[in-house]
């Protein structure tokens, strides 16, 4: 049965977030917007609700993780060619974002990634289809 996941993040700055991710080319429904979250359209089943520290709060019981000195979660993304993959990284740098490690090549599958804005890190990969 397919489901819809809705992943919360932490932003020190939600308007800085959202023009961060509006640049690598994702959208936001208005209806899970205000001046405290936004909710980023990944695709039809996933979503990330960015949220302002303070509306995070409300929804766990345990200090907020500073992302840039720890990391709490890997976001993996699947994307449709490697070229996508660094495209993204590219553009993420370019938006403020860094990069943390080098591209690498398993031959079955490409990855890359980037640290947004907050430090949460975002792995991107693409799985050759065996006619890559």
């Amino acid at each position: 049965m397919p489901a819809k996941i809705f992943i919360h993040l932490p932003v020190a700055d939600l308007q800085k977030s959202i023009e961060f991710f509006t640049g690598l080319g994702y959208a936001f429904d208005t209806r899970f917007t205000d001046e405290t979250a936004t909710c980023m359209i990944v695709s039809e089943e996933i979503c990330v609700m960015l949220l302002t520290h303070k509306k995070f709060e409300e929804f766990v019981p345990k200090k907020i993780a500073d992302a840039k000195e720890s990391t709490e979660v890997l976001l993996c993304l699947s994307l449709d060619s490697r070229e996508q993959v660094d495209d993204m990284v590219s553009k993420a740098v370019e938006l403020g974002g860094s990069t943390y490690k080098e591209p690498k090549d398993h031959g079955f599958m490409y990855g890359h990634g980037f640290q947004d804005l907050d430090g949460h890190v975002w792995e991107l990969i693409h799985m050759a289809s065996g006619e890559d």
